[in-house]
Protein backbone atom coordinates (compact mmCIF):
# COMPACT_ATOMS: atom_id res chain seq x y z
CA UNK A 1 0.00 0.00 0.00
CA UNK A 2 1.42 3.49 -0.68
CA UNK A 3 1.72 5.84 2.18
CA UNK A 4 -0.04 8.66 1.46
CA UNK A 5 1.81 10.59 3.91
CA UNK A 6 5.09 10.74 2.38
CA UNK A 7 2.98 11.98 -0.59
CA UNK A 8 0.97 15.22 0.35
CA UNK A 9 3.33 15.80 3.28
CA UNK A 10 1.31 16.94 5.81
CA UNK A 11 0.36 20.04 3.47
CA UNK A 12 -3.58 20.41 3.01
CA UNK A 13 -5.24 20.16 -0.22
CA UNK A 14 -5.68 24.32 0.00
CA UNK A 15 -2.06 24.34 0.73
CA UNK A 16 -1.15 22.00 -2.51
CA UNK A 17 -4.00 23.68 -4.60
CA UNK A 18 -2.41 27.14 -3.51
CA UNK A 19 1.04 26.11 -4.62
CA UNK A 20 0.13 24.97 -8.02
CA UNK A 21 -2.56 28.29 -9.08
CA UNK A 22 0.27 30.36 -8.24
CA UNK A 23 3.16 28.31 -10.59
CA UNK A 24 0.44 28.32 -13.45
CA UNK A 25 0.70 32.02 -13.57
CA UNK A 26 3.97 32.50 -12.57
CA UNK A 27 4.74 30.00 -15.70
CA UNK A 28 3.31 32.05 -18.15
CA UNK A 29 6.31 35.03 -17.12
CA UNK A 30 8.53 32.01 -16.70
CA UNK A 31 8.06 30.61 -20.20
CA UNK A 32 8.31 33.79 -23.44
CA UNK A 33 12.38 33.09 -22.97
CA UNK A 34 11.43 29.58 -24.28
CA UNK A 35 9.35 31.15 -27.32
CA UNK A 36 10.56 34.40 -27.78
CA UNK A 37 11.65 35.57 -31.28
CA UNK A 38 13.97 37.73 -29.63
CA UNK A 39 15.41 35.20 -27.59
CA UNK A 40 16.37 33.50 -30.01
CA UNK A 41 17.74 35.52 -32.50
CA UNK A 42 20.28 36.93 -29.51
CA UNK A 43 20.95 32.97 -29.02
CA UNK A 44 22.03 32.64 -32.81
CA UNK A 45 24.00 36.00 -32.58
CA UNK A 46 25.99 34.19 -29.80
CA UNK A 47 26.68 31.28 -32.24
CA UNK A 48 24.09 29.49 -30.30
CA UNK A 49 21.56 28.02 -33.04
CA UNK A 50 22.82 24.53 -32.95
CA UNK A 51 20.16 21.70 -31.77
CA UNK A 52 18.93 23.20 -28.30
CA UNK A 53 21.90 25.34 -27.83
CA UNK A 54 20.07 27.92 -27.09
CA UNK A 55 17.21 26.91 -24.88
CA UNK A 56 20.51 24.38 -23.10
CA UNK A 57 22.51 27.27 -22.76
CA UNK A 58 20.03 29.55 -21.29
CA UNK A 59 18.78 27.77 -18.59
CA UNK A 60 21.36 26.12 -17.41
CA UNK A 61 24.33 28.77 -17.72
CA UNK A 62 24.04 30.41 -14.17
CA UNK A 63 25.47 26.96 -14.08
CA UNK A 64 28.69 28.15 -15.30
CA UNK A 65 30.30 25.55 -17.99
CA UNK A 66 28.68 22.32 -17.16
CA UNK A 67 28.55 19.30 -19.43
CA UNK A 68 25.86 17.17 -20.96
CA UNK A 69 25.91 14.96 -17.90
CA UNK A 70 24.89 17.70 -15.51
CA UNK A 71 22.11 19.18 -17.86
CA UNK A 72 20.61 15.72 -18.58
CA UNK A 73 20.31 15.58 -15.10
CA UNK A 74 19.27 19.25 -14.14
CA UNK A 75 16.73 18.81 -17.34
CA UNK A 76 15.29 15.15 -16.81
CA UNK A 77 13.25 14.65 -19.64
CA UNK A 78 15.63 15.11 -22.31
CA UNK A 79 17.41 12.59 -24.21
CA UNK A 80 21.16 12.75 -22.99
CA UNK A 81 21.92 12.83 -26.63
CA UNK A 82 20.54 16.20 -26.92
CA UNK A 83 22.05 17.38 -24.35
CA UNK A 84 25.03 16.04 -25.55
CA UNK A 85 24.56 18.02 -29.09
CA UNK A 86 24.28 21.06 -27.74
CA UNK A 87 26.84 20.74 -24.79
CA UNK A 88 29.91 21.63 -24.72
CA UNK A 89 29.30 23.17 -28.25
CA UNK A 90 27.83 25.92 -26.26
CA UNK A 91 30.48 26.74 -24.47
CA UNK A 92 33.13 27.10 -26.88
CA UNK A 93 30.84 30.04 -28.50
CA UNK A 94 30.05 31.65 -25.75
CA UNK A 95 30.65 32.15 -21.59
CA UNK A 96 27.92 31.59 -19.42
CA UNK A 97 27.92 34.57 -18.12
CA UNK A 98 27.17 36.23 -22.13
CA UNK A 99 24.57 34.03 -22.21
CA UNK A 100 22.69 34.92 -19.17
CA UNK A 101 22.98 38.41 -20.01
CA UNK A 102 21.96 38.33 -23.66
CA UNK A 103 18.85 35.71 -22.52
CA UNK A 104 17.79 37.99 -19.68
CA UNK A 105 18.26 41.08 -21.93
CA UNK A 106 16.58 39.67 -24.73
CA UNK A 107 13.10 38.68 -22.04
CA UNK A 108 13.24 42.11 -21.20
CA UNK A 109 12.26 43.31 -25.09
CA UNK A 110 9.76 40.46 -24.92
CA UNK A 111 7.53 41.59 -22.13
CA UNK A 112 7.78 45.19 -21.97
CA UNK A 113 5.69 45.71 -25.02
CA UNK A 114 2.95 42.97 -24.22
CA UNK A 115 3.22 44.32 -20.08
CA UNK A 116 2.86 48.28 -21.50
CA UNK A 117 -0.36 49.38 -19.41
CA UNK A 118 0.15 46.93 -16.47
CA UNK A 119 2.85 49.12 -14.79
CA UNK A 120 1.08 49.31 -11.42
CA UNK A 121 0.08 45.23 -11.32
CA UNK A 122 4.04 44.45 -12.42
CA UNK A 123 5.49 46.23 -9.67
CA UNK A 124 3.47 44.57 -7.02
CA UNK A 125 3.72 41.15 -8.59
CA UNK A 126 7.62 41.93 -8.76
CA UNK A 127 7.84 43.38 -4.99
CA UNK A 128 5.57 40.31 -3.77
CA UNK A 129 7.10 37.74 -6.28
CA UNK A 130 11.01 38.81 -4.91
CA UNK A 131 10.04 38.38 -1.30
CA UNK A 132 8.44 34.72 -1.72
CA UNK A 133 11.68 33.37 -4.15
CA UNK A 134 13.48 34.24 -1.06
CA UNK A 135 10.91 31.44 1.05
CA UNK A 136 12.24 28.51 -1.62
CA UNK A 137 14.40 26.33 -1.01
CA UNK A 138 17.53 25.30 -3.09
CA UNK A 139 18.77 22.56 -0.59
CA UNK A 140 18.98 19.45 -2.64
CA UNK A 141 17.65 21.51 -5.68
CA UNK A 142 20.40 22.31 -7.98
CA UNK A 143 18.85 24.37 -10.91
CA UNK A 144 16.77 26.56 -7.95
CA UNK A 145 20.23 26.70 -6.57
CA UNK A 146 22.43 27.93 -9.67
CA UNK A 147 19.36 29.92 -10.40
CA UNK A 148 19.70 31.97 -6.62
CA UNK A 149 23.39 33.10 -7.22
CA UNK A 150 22.10 35.08 -10.60
CA UNK A 151 21.59 38.87 -9.68
CA UNK A 152 18.81 40.41 -9.66
CA UNK A 153 17.51 43.23 -12.37
CA UNK A 154 16.50 46.16 -11.82
CA UNK A 155 13.51 46.94 -14.12
CA UNK A 156 10.42 45.87 -12.30
CA UNK A 157 9.30 43.00 -15.05
CA UNK A 158 12.54 41.64 -15.21
CA UNK A 159 12.66 41.15 -11.26
CA UNK A 160 9.14 39.65 -11.76
CA UNK A 161 10.83 37.46 -14.38
CA UNK A 162 13.56 36.26 -12.30
CA UNK A 163 11.42 36.00 -9.39
CA UNK A 164 9.25 33.79 -11.11
CA UNK A 165 12.27 32.00 -12.92
CA UNK A 166 13.59 30.65 -9.64
CA UNK A 167 10.17 29.89 -8.00
CA UNK A 168 9.76 27.55 -11.66
CA UNK A 169 13.48 25.87 -10.90
CA UNK A 170 12.87 25.29 -7.14
CA UNK A 171 9.41 23.32 -8.03
CA UNK A 172 10.62 22.45 -10.98
CA UNK A 173 13.45 20.36 -9.03
CA UNK A 174 10.69 18.74 -6.61
CA UNK A 175 9.29 17.35 -9.32
CA UNK A 176 12.31 15.49 -10.52
CA UNK A 177 12.20 14.10 -7.03
CA UNK A 178 9.09 13.02 -6.71
CA UNK A 179 9.39 11.33 -10.59
CA UNK A 180 12.78 9.63 -8.79
CA UNK A 181 10.78 8.31 -5.70
CA UNK A 182 8.29 7.11 -8.23
CA UNK A 183 10.36 5.13 -10.33
CA UNK A 184 10.09 7.53 -13.56
CA UNK A 185 12.79 8.07 -15.85
CA UNK A 186 13.33 10.96 -17.92
CA UNK A 187 11.41 8.94 -21.16
CA UNK A 188 8.71 7.46 -19.13
CA UNK A 189 7.89 10.72 -17.43
CA UNK A 190 6.23 12.08 -20.83
CA UNK A 191 3.85 8.70 -21.24
CA UNK A 192 2.99 8.78 -17.70
CA UNK A 193 1.25 12.37 -18.39
CA UNK A 194 -1.35 11.05 -21.45
CA UNK A 195 -0.12 7.86 -23.02
CA UNK A 196 1.52 6.86 -25.40
CA UNK A 197 -0.66 8.83 -28.39
CA UNK A 198 -0.06 9.62 -31.96
CA UNK A 199 0.31 13.76 -30.95
CA UNK A 200 2.78 12.79 -27.98
CA UNK A 201 4.86 10.17 -30.47
CA UNK A 202 4.87 12.47 -33.40
CA UNK A 203 5.56 15.85 -31.66
CA UNK A 204 7.24 15.70 -28.15
CA UNK A 205 9.37 12.43 -28.36
CA UNK A 206 11.89 14.49 -31.58
CA UNK A 207 11.21 17.50 -29.29
CA UNK A 208 12.77 15.58 -26.19
CA UNK A 209 15.52 13.77 -28.58
CA UNK A 210 14.56 10.70 -27.76
CA UNK A 211 14.92 7.82 -30.42
CA UNK A 212 12.20 5.37 -31.68
CA UNK A 213 14.22 2.18 -29.48
CA UNK A 214 14.46 4.60 -26.26
CA UNK A 215 10.81 5.51 -26.53
CA UNK A 216 9.37 2.07 -27.53
CA UNK A 217 11.61 0.28 -24.51
CA UNK A 218 9.81 3.05 -22.42
CA UNK A 219 6.99 1.84 -23.41
CA UNK A 220 7.62 -1.67 -22.52
CA UNK A 221 8.49 -0.50 -19.18
CA UNK A 222 5.50 0.65 -18.05
CA UNK A 223 3.69 -1.74 -19.27
CA UNK A 224 5.22 -4.24 -17.52
CA UNK A 225 4.52 -2.26 -14.25
CA UNK A 226 1.10 -1.92 -14.85
CA UNK A 227 1.06 1.65 -16.19
CA UNK A 228 0.37 1.16 -19.75
CA UNK A 229 -1.99 -1.29 -21.31
CA UNK A 230 -1.60 -2.99 -24.82
CA UNK A 231 -2.72 0.26 -26.39
CA UNK A 232 -0.19 2.35 -24.74
CA UNK A 233 -2.62 4.25 -22.51
CA UNK A 234 -3.19 4.92 -19.30
CA UNK A 235 -4.08 2.55 -17.24
CA UNK A 236 -5.92 3.35 -13.55
CA UNK A 237 -2.99 2.23 -11.67
CA UNK A 238 -0.58 4.53 -14.42
CA UNK A 239 -3.11 7.44 -13.65
CA UNK A 240 -2.99 6.87 -10.08
CA UNK A 241 1.01 6.75 -9.95
CA UNK A 242 0.65 10.36 -12.06
CA UNK A 243 -1.77 11.87 -9.47
CA UNK A 244 0.83 10.81 -6.75
CA UNK A 245 3.68 12.38 -8.08
CA UNK A 246 1.59 15.98 -9.22
CA UNK A 247 0.43 15.69 -5.48
CA UNK A 248 3.83 15.19 -4.19
CA UNK A 249 5.31 17.80 -6.49
CA UNK A 250 2.63 20.27 -5.18
CA UNK A 251 3.34 19.38 -1.62
CA UNK A 252 6.64 19.66 -1.64
CA UNK A 253 5.94 23.56 -3.42
CA UNK A 254 3.68 24.35 -0.55
CA UNK A 255 5.67 25.48 2.37
CA UNK A 256 7.14 28.76 0.66
CA UNK A 257 3.17 29.50 0.61
CA UNK A 258 2.21 28.99 3.63
CA UNK A 259 5.22 30.77 5.73
CA UNK A 260 4.62 33.61 3.08
CA UNK A 261 1.00 33.68 4.70
CA UNK A 262 -2.31 33.92 2.20
CA UNK A 263 -2.68 37.22 2.56
CA UNK A 264 0.38 38.27 0.77
CA UNK A 265 -0.49 35.42 -1.72
CA UNK A 266 -3.42 36.54 -2.82
CA UNK A 267 -2.27 39.75 -3.62
CA UNK A 268 0.30 38.38 -5.36
CA UNK A 269 -1.88 36.06 -7.63
CA UNK A 270 -4.35 39.00 -7.77
CA UNK A 271 -1.48 41.18 -9.47
CA UNK A 272 -0.60 38.34 -11.71
CA UNK A 273 -3.98 37.68 -13.22
CA UNK A 274 -3.64 40.60 -15.73
CA UNK A 275 -0.22 39.62 -16.56
CA UNK A 276 -0.60 36.10 -17.44
CA UNK A 277 -3.74 36.75 -19.12
CA UNK A 278 -1.87 39.16 -21.20
CA UNK A 279 0.91 36.77 -21.50
CA UNK A 280 -0.93 34.01 -22.32
CA UNK A 281 -2.73 35.78 -25.39
CA UNK A 282 0.53 36.22 -27.25
CA UNK A 283 2.57 33.68 -29.14
CA UNK A 284 5.23 33.96 -26.24
CA UNK A 285 3.26 31.29 -24.23
CA UNK A 286 2.32 28.16 -25.72
CA UNK A 287 -1.38 27.34 -25.27
CA UNK A 288 -0.58 23.78 -23.20
CA UNK A 289 0.52 26.66 -20.40
CA UNK A 290 -2.13 29.57 -21.11
CA UNK A 291 -5.16 26.88 -21.06
CA UNK A 292 -3.98 26.20 -17.38
CA UNK A 293 -5.36 29.58 -16.42
CA UNK A 294 -8.75 28.24 -16.99
CA UNK A 295 -8.46 25.35 -14.73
Amino acid sequence: MHDDGLTTLGTTEQERATARRLWVHLECVHVPQYFSPIVAERHAALGLDLPWGGYTAGRIAPMGPVGPEIATATFYGFAPSLMQAALPAAWEAASPQQVHAATVDAVGESLAPVLDGLDAQVARAAELARQVAMFHPIVGRTLAAARAGAPWPDASHLILFEAATRIRESRGDGHLAALVAAGIDGCESHLTVAGDGEKVRAVLQPRRGWTDAEWDAAVGRLRDRGLLDADGQLTERGRATRDRIETHTDALAAPPWRAFGPERTAQLLDALRPIAAALAATRLVPGVVGRRLED
